[in-house]
């Protein structure tokens, strides 16, 4: 049984529609493949996955589940999309992946049946995917133990967000399919840092992420303007 009270119709379609192209590095997910090894090494530097029960929320194909997985963490995947859950339990069983499972759940549902079972929580690029994204804040908060972490990547709403990661991405690079994203739901980042204090979660690291469209190279940086990751702890 799972919920989908918290997800758009339009969204699960458009990412299962797409789904046979998860692991194509040169697919409409190639910027996934290319800030996967920045983002995984920020989450490891600060808690070692090694020997963690950490839980992936909004994890598509696996590519972030996989390699979390592969740092010798024990990982729960978790979507709606079920076609991009399909593609992720064939890729971990092709690629050979210890510790890593897949789910069709919802976050608020898994929250209400394993309340604070995980060490590590993280949500990447799926907050501006959903109608309530504080739900799933409040979820990630539930799910986590005490003391454990918790990790967003999203998405500022502001002028420079909309020309970089819509106009920019979407029509004039071709990095994303159109209508990836909407505007309209993007968060700032003191948003979703009030989300996570509402929570019960403790904002403890930021961190931004910047593209070069010429070099097409990916780095993080203290600039949130557009694309930012934050850590939490529960207390």
């Amino acid at each position: 049984m799972h919920t989908t009270e918290n997800a758009d119709p339009a969204e699960l379609a458009k990412f299962s529609e797409l789904a046979h192209r998860w692991w194509d590095t040169e697919s409409e997910f190639r910027p996934l493949h290319q800030i996967n090894p920045l983002r995984l090494t920020w989450i490891d530097d600060i808690v070692p996955l090694a020997g963690k029960r950490v839980l992936d929320i909004g994890c598509g194909g696996g590519i972030l589940a996989d390699a979390m997985a592969r740092k010798g963490a024990e990982v729960l995947g978790i979507d709606l999309a079920g076609k991009a859950l399909k593609v992720a339990q064939l890729h971990a069983l092709e690629a050979q992946t210890q510790g890593v499972r897949y789910r069709e759940v919802s976050a608020e549902t898994l929250a209400a049946e394993q309340p604070e079972s995980f060490d590590v929580v993280t949500c990447m690029e799926m907050l501006e995917h959903v109608p309530d994204p504080s739900s799933v804040v409040r979820a990630c908060a539930a799910l986590v133990k005490p003391g454990g972490h918790v990790f967003f990547s999203t998405i500022n709403r502001n002028a420079k967000a909309f020309v970089f990661a819509i106009v920019g991405a979407e029509y004039i690079l071709n990095l994303l399919p159109r209508g990836t994203h909407e505007f309209a739901k993007f968060i700032k980042p003191s948003e979703l840092a009030a989300y996570a204090r509402a929570a019960g979660l403790d904002l403890a690291h930021t961190r931004g992420m910047e593209y070069n469209p010429l070099t097409r190279h990916y780095w993080l940086s203290a600039n949130t303007s557009v694309n930012y990751m934050l850590g939490m702890r529960k207390a």
